[in-house]
C-alpha cells in the first residue's frame, strides 16, 4: 500500500453515480454506486484495469483470512474509505437476491466498526433486508436493541411478519406502536390488512380500516386493495365489494382479490362473472387472475368455461408457470378430464410438488390406484421429497381402489420421510381397513393409534359398518362420533342408514327426532351438470326446473330400455318407510338420474356427460348409469364427494369398488 494515495475528487452526475477505484488481483478496479461524494483508489503500479458491476458488488474474499466480502476486505486493509452509501448499496443488493448469509457479514462488519451508532436509517436498512429475506428472529432481535425507532422501523417490521406467515406478530406490533405516538402511513395500514386476513380475523381488520379512514387513506389504491383481499379472506364479500366498488382507481389487484374470493368461497359463477366484467372494463388479467378462474372452474366443474378461459390465456401469450399450471391441471382432474390433465403437468416446465401431489391426487379421485401409485414411484426417483399431502393421496388411492397391502406399505413409509401422520391419514387407513370388510383390524387400529380418534376417524369406521351391514359396531362408532361431533350431521345420518337398511324403522324415527331436537340438519342431496356454459341444479323429486315434464318423460322412456336389458330397480336406497310401489317411484326421480335426462335432452348424440353430485352417489343411480351407458353407447362421468365414476359400455371405473 506504500505507493498508493487516495485523493478525494469531484462529482459528476452523467447517471447520478459514482465511481471507486480499488486495487483487485486484476489491476486497477472501478466500483460503480449511487451518487455520493466518493473515493478514487489509485494503484500507481497498475497496468490494467475491469470494472465491477452491481452483480460483482457482494464477490467473496480472495483470500480464507478475509471478512467474506472483498469490499469489506479493502475497508479493513484502509484500501477504501467506507460511507453510508456504500454500505447501503450492499445492504439492499442482499435484499434484492436474498443473500442473506453476505448480510449477516456486512452487519457484523458495521457493529464492529460502530458504524451502526446512531445510524436510524442504516438499521432500517438491516431490518428489513432480515425481514425480506425470512429472517424474522433476527430482525425482531435487532429491532429490540434499537434505542430509536422511526416510523419505518416499525413498518419494516409488521410487513416482514405479514409477508413470512406471522400475521399475529405483526398485529400484536401496531398497538404497542400506537401507544408510544406513531402515526401509520400507507405501507403500514396496507401490511397490517393483509395480516388480519391472512388471520381471517375480522375484528382487527375493522379496527385497522377505521384507522385508514381517520388517516385518510381510505381512497389509496395499496390501501384500498388491501382491505377489498381481507375482506374477501374473512369470507365478507359484501364489505369487500363496497370497498371495492368505492375506489375511485383501481388496478389488476384488486379484481384479483375479488374473483379469488368468489374461487375460495366456491362461488365459481360470481368469479366467472367478474372475470368477464374486468376484461369488458379493459384489465388485463394477470397469471394470478387465470389461477383463480381456474379454481373456480374447478370448484363448480365448470369444464366448457375452464376450457374457453385456458384459451384466452393462450392467446395473451402467459406462460405456464407453475402455480398457474397447478391449478389448471386441478381443474382438469376435478372435471374429469384426467388425460387433460396429464397432458398438462406434461408440459409443466419445472413441475414442483404442488404439481405432483395435483397430479397424484387427480388420479386417487379417479380411483386409478395403480397408476397413482406408479406416478408416486416415479416421484421419488426424480428427487422430489413427498409431504403429507403426498402420502394422503397415495393412501387414498390405494383405498379407492382396495390396494390394502400397498397402503399398509406406504403409511409405514412415511416414517422414513420424516412425515408425521395426522387425522385425514388415520382416517384413510381406517377407511382402508373398512372398505375390504376387515372392520375388526379398523377397530384395533382406531384403539393403538398414538393421538386420540376425531369424529372423522369413527365417522370413517360408521361408514364402512353401513356398507357391510354391521350394526352392532356402527351404533358404538356412532355414539363415539355424536360424543365428539354433536352437531355433524354425517354421522347420524349414516346410523339413521344403517338402521333402515335392517328395517329397524323406530330407531330411525329415534335418530332423526334427535336430529331435529338438537338442531342438527341433514344436507339436501343435490345434482348438476353444465350445459352451454349455464350450470343446471336438481334435487331429488324436483318440480322447479322449466323442462321438468320433458326431463320425466325422458327419464321414463330410458328407464324401459335399460329395463329391457336387465336393469333392477333397488328400493332398498329408498330410505323411507313407505311401501314397496312408492319406493320405486321415488328412485326414478333421484337427483342424478334427472340430471342425467336432462342433459341427455340437451346434448348431441355421443357427446360426454358430466355430472356433479355433493354426496356420494346412489347405488341404484349407479347401476343404472351402467346400463344407460351401454344402451345409448355413452361415456357419463359422475363426480361425487368421494371420487369420479367413470361410465362407459355398460361398466364403471371403480369396478363396482366404492
Amino acid at each position: 500500500m506504500n505507493n498508493m494515495r487516495l485523493r478525494n475528487s469531484t462529482l459528476f452526475n452523467a447517471a447520478v453515480f459514482r465511481r471507486i477505484l480499488v486495487p483487485s488481483p486484476f489491476g486497477f478496479v472501478t466500483i460503480h454506486a449511487p451518487a455520493a461524494p466518493f473515493f478514487e483508489v489509485e494503484d500507481e503500479n497498475a497496468a490494467s484495469g475491469c470494472v465491477i458491476q452491481d452483480k460483482d458488488l457482494l464477490r467473496k474474499s480472495q483470500s480464507e483470512r478475509g471478512t467474506g466480502l472483498y469490499v469489506l476486505d479493502l475497508i479493513q486493509r484502509g484500501a477504501l474509505v467506507p460511507d453510508y452509501n456504500l454500505y447501503s448499496k450492499l445492504l439492499k443488493e442482499c435484499t434484492r437476491l436474498g443473500m442473506v448469509e453476505q448480510g449477516r457479514i456486512i452487519h457484523a462488519h458495521l457493529i464492529d466498526s460502530h458504524f451502526l451508532d446512531d445510524h436510524l436509517v442504516l438499521r432500517n436498512t438491516i431490518i428489513n433486508m432480515y425481514a425480506k429475506c425470512g429472517c424474522l428472529d433476527d430482525a425482531r432481535r435487532l429491532f429490540d436493541e434499537m434505542p430509536t425507532k422511526d416510523m419505518v422501523t416499525w413498518t419494516a417490521l409488521i410487513t416482514g411478519y405479514s409477508q413470512n406467515d406471522r400475521p399475529r406478530d405483526a398485529l400484536l406490533l401496531f398497538p404497542q406502536m400506537l401507544r408510544l405516538g406513531f402515526q401509520p402511513n400507507h405501507f403500514t395500514l396496507s401490511s397490517l390488512l393483509k395480516a388480519s386476513g391472512l388471520e381471517h380475523c375480522l375484528d382487527p381488520g375493522t379496527q385497522i380500516h377505521a384507522f385508514c379512514l381517520k388517516y385518510g387513506y381510505q381512497s389509496n389504491i395499496y390501501v384500498g386493495s388491501a382491505l377489498v383481499d381481507m375482506y374477501t379472506r374473512c369470507g365478507h364479500m359484501d364489505a369487500a365489494l363496497l370497498v371495492f366498488d368505492g375506489m375511485s382507481t383501481k388496478t389488476e389487484v384488486p379484481w384479483n382479490a375479488l374473483i379469488s374470493g368468489h374461487a375460495r368461497k366456491g362461488e365459481g359463477e360470481h368469479a366467472l362473472r367478474l372475470f368477464w366484467k374486468m376484461q369488458r372494463e379493459n384489465f388485463q388479467p394477470t397469471h394470478f387472475t387465470y389461477s383463480s378462474v381456474f379454481s373456480a372452474c374447478a370448484s363448480i366443474g365448470a369444464l366448457e368455461q375452464g376450457k374457453w378461459v385456458h384459451a384466452h390465456m393462450i392467446k395473451s401469450g402467459l406462460k405456464l408457470v407453475a402455480f398457474i399450471g397447478n391449478t389448471l391441471l386441478d381443474m382438469y382432474a376435478k372435471s374429469g378430464c384426467i388425460d387433460d390433465a396429464k397432458r398438462v403437468f406434461d408440459r409443466l416446465v419445472k413441475p414442483d410438488v404442488v404439481s405432483w401431489n395435483t397430479m397424484l391426487t387427480g388420479y386417487a379421485q379417479h380411483g386409478l390406484g395403480r397408476e397413482t401409485i406408479n406416478r408416486f414411484e416415479q416421484m421419488l426417483r426424480i428427487g422430489i421429497e413427498p409431504n403429507e399431502i403426498s402420502f394422503l393421496c397415495v393412501l387414498t388411492a390405494c383405498s379407492h381402489s382396495g390396494l390394502l397391502d400397498e397402503g399398509l406399505f406406504y403409511f409405514e413409509l412415511m416414517k422414513k420421510y420424516m412425515v408425521e401422520p395426522d387425522v385425514p391419514h388415520y382416517v384413510t387407513v381406517v377407511d382402508l381397513f373398512g372398505r375390504v370388510g376387515l372392520l375388526d383390524q379398523a377397530e384395533r387400529f382406531i384403539r393403538e393409534m398414538p393421538i386420540e380418534p376425531t369424529a372423522a376417524v369413527w365417522g370413517a369406521l360408521l361408514g364402512a359398518c353401513r356398507m357391510h351391514k354391521n350394526i352392532e359396531l356402527g351404533v358404538y362408532a356412532a355414539e363415539r362420533a355424536f360424543e365428539l361431533d354433536p352437531h355433524d350431521s354425517g354421522s347420524r345420518m349414516l346410523l339413521s342408514n344403517i338402521y333402515a337398511c335392517a328395517g329397524r324403522w323406530n330407531d330411525v324415527a329415534k335418530v332423526r327426532k334427535l336430529m331435529k331436537e338438537s338442531g342438527v340438519k341433514k344436507q339436501p342431496a343435490c345434482s348438476w351438470v353444465e350445459i352451454e356454459n349455464a350450470v343446471h341444479l336438481f334435487v331429488a323429486n324436483d318440480e322447479t326446473h322449466p323442462q321438468i315434464k320433458e326431463i320425466h318423460r325422458k327419464w321414463e322412456e330410458i328407464s324401459e330400455k335399460i329395463k329391457e336389458i336387465g336393469y333392477v330397480p333397488d328400493p332398498s336406497h329408498v330410505l323411507l318407510f313407505v311401501d314397496q310401489q312408492e319406493r320405486e317411484e321415488k328412485l326414478q326421480y333421484h337427483s342424478e338420474k334427472l340430471a342425467l335426462a336432462f342433459a341427455l335432452l340437451n346434448t348431441p348424440a355421443g357427446a360426454p356427460i358430466r355430472i356433479k353430485k355433493n354426496i356420494r352417489v346412489c347405488g341404484d343411480c349407479h347401476s343404472a348409469i351402467k346400463f344407460v351407458s351401454k344402451v345409448l353407447d355413452r361415456e357419463i362421468i359422475v363426480r361425487d364427494t368421494n371420487r369420479f365414476h367413470r361410465f362407459q359400455d355398460g361398466s364403471c371405473s371403480c369396478g363396482d369398488y366404492w
